[in-house]
């Protein structure tokens, strides 16, 4: 059986989803491992997203579930009273919580036993591991993930579906265990653009915005002054900024210059993980030497780092005055085979630092078929203008 099987929410909208959500868990799940724990169900409620089946992180609070975090730390933790806000969101829209999906420890670089449904021999990314496997195996249409570095963006770009990281603040945190509070935003997980359109759309109780035919203005950020972006994923890149061009849309070359902002994300990222994540003799390594890297931040330096921050962030905000979006790669390349890591987020640091929206957009893949997704950084005011960029976009990655 073939693992690889995205679902639409178009065919979700059903009093049957549910089932059919629990069929295929119980089909591919023994080799996807993208659970936790599946929860009792009703038959959810009225709403845009009625009938919907949806995985949430297990760093995301759903009343009556513990939250363990992938960490052995908490396998003990007593059940939720309550749901965070975003599940009371989804749940207000229609949707139906059928349970909870790993995470890397902490929503940090311990992985969990989630495997890469278009090869199980490579990770799915990180730390939203299972919420981006659920949904490339087509066990639900759609998943909650978090992003604190490249969370979202990374898995979605690895498993080749669709993913939102939302602008910094955009949708409330309540519920959600904190990593770094000052970096932490919340995800969604689909089939394709157009069905996290509508999904993010019914968090905030409207239609989502049509859908625009007029080609839009980008720059490209090729992301090699940051990291070593593999040749396969330049090549993809280089070939999606062909394709936008030929199909009408104005790009440009980003001219803002992002290394210092990739080094300061994690640092701050590692100060702030010092001060939340509370010391254990069960943590993992990876997550251990965060907080050690943390509590070694002079107070002068990250203070220092914040007000580049901010100052980068007033220039960027001013380019993006002049585009809808900067198309950049989702990730280094295709997942890495091995499932003790997840893959770096270099080329998510800068972007998520400035606490802008992300949109992975899948369609794009090497010669062996494994997927090469692509990105486009939005304004944080103008999220619809992104998610518009990205339905445009992705017809013409397939």
């Amino acid at each position: 059986m073939d693992l690889v099987a995205p679902w639409r929410l178009a065919d979700a909208r059903r009093p049957d989803a549910v089932d059919t959500a629990r069929r295929r868990i119980d089909e591919v799940d023994d080799r996807v491992h993208a659970w936790v724990e599946l929860v009792t169900t009703d038959a959810g409620g009225d709403g845009p997203l009625a009938g919907v089946p949806v995985g949430i992180k297990d760093i995301v609070d759903v009343a009556g579930v513990p939250t363990r975090c992938g960490s052995a730390a908490r396998a003990d933790a007593p059940p939720a009273t309550d749901d965070a806000a975003i599940t009371t969101l989804l749940r207000a829209a229609g949707a139906v919580v059928v349970g909870k999906t790993v995470t890397t420890e902490f929503a940090f670089f311990d992985p969990g036993p989630t495997r890469n449904p278009h090869d199980p021999t490579r990770t799915p990314g990180g730390s939203s591991s299972g919420s981006a496997a659920a949904v490339a195996a087509g066990m639900v249409p759609l998943a909650v993930g978090t992003q604190t570095a490249g969370s979202v963006i990374r898995p979605a770009s690895y498993c080749g579906v669709a993913g939102l990281a939302v602008a910094r603040g955009s949708l409330p945190t309540a519920g959600v265990n904190p990593l770094a509070p000052g970096l932490d935003t919340l995800g969604l997980f689909a089939a394709s653009v157009e069905d996290l359109a509508a999904a993010r759309a019914a968090l905030d109780g409207r239609a989502p915005a049509a859908a625009s035919g007029t080609p839009p203005r980008l720059f490209s950020w090729e992301g090699t002054e940051a990291a070593d972006v593999s040749p396969a994923m330049r090549e993809a890149h280089a070939d999606a900024v062909a394709r936008a061009s030929v199909a009408g849309a104005g790009v440009a070359t980003w001219d803002v210059d992002l290394r210092r902002a990739t080094v300061d994300h994690r640092m701050v990222m590692a100060a702030e993980a010092a001060v939340t994540v509370p010391e254990s003799p069960g943590l993992g390594p990876n997550l251990r030497a965060l907080l050690a890297e943390g509590r070694a931040v002079p107070p002068d330096e990250l203070a220092a780092a914040r007000e580049r921050a901010a100052a980068t962030r007033a220039t960027v905000l001013a380019r993006l005055d002049d585009a809808d979006a900067v198309l950049v790669p989702g990730a280094l390349g295709v997942a890495p085979p091995g499932l003790d890591a997840t893959g770096d987020p270099v080329l998510s640091r800068p972007w998520h630092l400035l606490g802008l929206p992300a949109l992975a957009v899948p369609g794009m893949r090497d010669a062996h078929g494994l997927p090469l997704g692509l990105a486009l950084i939005g304004h944080p005011d103008r999220e619809d203008a992104l998610l518009a960029a990205g339905r445009w976009l992705e017809p013409l990655l397939s």
